[in-house]
């Protein structure tokens, strides 16, 4: 069946769609049906089934003679290190390292936190944590103490398993003090921690600290079954009041939708090695470097690195080289910074990128021309796609593996499974095809998605449900064209309003990417006192242009005036070294607005390097702002 059969399946028949899927799930017990109406905010998935995580991502192989196979490959480029992972030796260690959890304390329904680089340890403590029905939390490795403490205070976890360092190019993080001092700002305090003690930078032991190596030499115990509602993890997302928000992922749900994605698609068949190049922290490093290549009895990459500085622009093309990648996926901002280092890609020179069959692009806007020069350097197929941390797997996509579909550069492609995407007015009326709206999704969301928040049902319902009854809001905008295809123009927040014209700051963004000088760009909303905002445009320029700036800026000027018109009234460009961003790669783009005004901000928890933000106040000045 082809994309558009189910699709429509899945939206008249939910009940037997995703009944079917969940018969690639090995159940303890089947669920007695797919969707279950238990009184909250939303009905939920596989409810009554009896389901270990565990068992599906690794015992189940090791069962079926797959033992052998390739699980884990950790790709270490600040260590020089590669370490390979079969799916028995991944079994033992998680059988163990869960005996060490349950020898002290921790059963179904306690909550562990889990504070860890990119090591193949992170990977064991999350489904160590599933094997025995506990909820893990895994919290950034490198979080500042002040997040770390708001996290445990609110998770309450019983124990937690950390790294005592990470290592960045040319310096270490240290994160036992980090987790000391956070634990002596938090009220709530675990039992005990378990540290992964890492040679480049030790932690000092504490009085409740394990080591490691002496959890390891726990019996191994078997899978517990939990019910299909059971929460697998929390992941904190963080909110628009700065207070994080606990997303919280059931485990018979997660099971089934990352499984069927990973065929459906990301094109990826048991024994073929995937890479997704992200963090254990944020959702796609649970969904893509953990949890769906093991379901679906594949090799996964945990790549300890960055695309450039390790040892510079080559490296995701030795990576894919080395351990024959099919798929692989990363953020646009990944990319950026390669082309902005190498722009002419004879860095990829010397690497088989042979077995390389797609590559897929989320986590922000992919402008056409970073999917430009990807294709160009390439000759693959570059899959944008769109999803968020409340989802767990995309909304929209090109699925490839069930049906390749015409691409449209700057689309995520079309709406999965289970998810009915309108696009409303302020009203909560749909919009005609090509007009500029808040996309929402019919309920109910499909498997895999958020039930609730953690201990906080009436925020889920404020800040998802409530403005658009009968519809979760993503707070995303953008179109759907003719074709059915869905358009990300920004967030809800990033669409402004000139002299009453609602426009995308994305679409500004994507013409000012087009020019040939810029490696990057934000565009952002600043207050004028009569138009109610104007846009400002800030350029990153490619490595090894020498112009002048203001002569770029100009030009990029001109370019929107020419593309979207005298509407836009943009006028404002100026060029930086570089933008603040989250340790995932989004531009903060809210933050950089409210500097421009003049108004107070908090820090954003996640950024990656706050001097970033007095760049930012200084490159502004010239151009008048913020205004006294």
């Amino acid at each position: 069946m082809g994309w558009k059969a189910e699709w429509e399946r899945a939206r008249t028949d939910p009940e037997g769609f995703w009944m079917e899927q969940a018969r690639a799930i090995d159940w303890e017990r089947m669920p007695s049906r797919a969707l279950h109406d238990q009184g909250g905010p939303v009905p939920e998935w596989f409810a009554d089934g009896m389901v270990n995580t565990c068992h599906n991502a690794v015992d189940r192989h090791v069962a079926a003679g797959h033992g052998d196979r390739l699980a884990l490959i950790h790709d270490s480029p600040v260590t020089g290190r590669v370490t390979r992972i079969t799916y028995t030796e991944l079994q033992d260690r998680c059988a163990r390292l869960a005996g060490a959890l349950g020898e002290r304390g921790v059963g179904a329904g306690d909550r562990v936190v889990i504070y860890m680089p990119m090591v193949p340890e992170a990977i064991v403590a999350m489904l160590a944590c599933t094997r025995i029905g506990a909820i893990h939390s895994v919290v950034f490795g490198g979080f500042a103490a002040s997040e770390l403490a708001v996290r445990i205070d609110d998770a309450k976890p019983r124990a937690i398993i950390a790294g005592s360092c990470g290592i960045e190019p040319g310096r270490i993080v240290a994160y036992k003090p980090l987790l000391d001092e956070a634990l002596r700002l938090a009220d709530h305090a675990p039992n005990f921690t378990i540290l992964l003690q890492r040679p480049e930078g030790p932690g000092e032991m504490g009085a409740s600290d394990v080591d490691w190596a002496d959890a390891m030499e726990a019996e191994p115990v078997p899978c517990v079954p939990v019910r299909g509602d059971h929460p697998a993890y929390i992941l904190y997302t963080s909110g628009t009041t700065g207070a994080p928000k606990g997303v919280v992922r059931a485990t018979g749900g997660h099971l089934v939708a990352l499984d069927w994605t990973m065929e459906n698609i990301y094109d990826t068949r048991p024994g073929e090695v995937f890479w997704a190049a992200s963090d254990v922290g944020w959702v796609v490093g649970h969904s893509y470097i953990c949890y769906a290549p093991l379901i679906h009895g594949c090799t996964s990459v945990v790549f300890e690195g960055k695309p450039v500085g390790t040892p510079d622009a080559s490296t995701f093309w030795r990576v894919m080289a080395d351990h024959g990648v099919v798929n692989f996926f990363t953020a646009p901002t990944a990319f950026r910074a390669v082309k902005r280092d190498d722009p002419t890609g004879a860095l990829m020179a010397g690497h088989d990128l042979s077995k390389l069959r797609h590559i897929y692009l989320a986590g922000e806007r992919a402008d056409p021309d970073t999917i430009d020069w990807i294709a160009a350097r390439t000759g693959l197929p570059v899959i944008d796609h769109w999803w968020q941390t409340e989802t767990g797997w995309a909304i929209a996509a090109n699925p490839v593996g069930l049906e390749a579909l015409p691409v449209k550069i700057g689309s995520p492609s079309v709406p999965m499974p289970g998810y009915d995407v309108t696009v409303l007015d302020d009203a909560g009326q749909a919009v005609e095809p090509g007009t500029l709206g808040a996309i929402a999704v019919r309920l109910p969301l499909p498997p895999g998605t958020l039930p609730t928040l953690w201990h906080a049902e009436d925020r889920f319902r404020s800040s998802y449900l409530s403005t658009f009854p009968g519809f979760y809001e993503t707070g995303d905008a953008g179109m759907i064209d003719e074709d059915g295809y869905l358009w990300i123009m920004a967030r809800t927040d990033d669409v402004i309003n000139v002299a009453g014209h609602r426009l995308s700051t994305g679409a500004m963004e994507e013409v000012l990417a087009a020019h040939p000088d810029v490696a990057e760009c934000a565009v952002i909303g600043v207050a004028d006192p009569l138009k109610g905002q104007l846009p400002l445009g800030f350029l990153c320029l490619t490595s090894g242009v020498t112009r002048d700036h203001g002569d770029v800026a100009r030009e990029c000027v001109a370019l929107v005036r020419e593309k979207i018109g005298p509407v836009a009234a943009f006028k404002l460009a100026v060029v930086v070294d570089r933008l603040p961003k989250t340790r995932s790669g989004k531009i903060l783009r809210a933050t950089m607005a409210r500097i421009a005004d003049g108004q107070e901000f908090k820090m954003p928890a996640t950024i990656d390097d706050p001097a970033i933000l007095d760049e930012i106040g200084t490159a502004l000045k010239p151009l008048g702002y913020p205004a006294s």
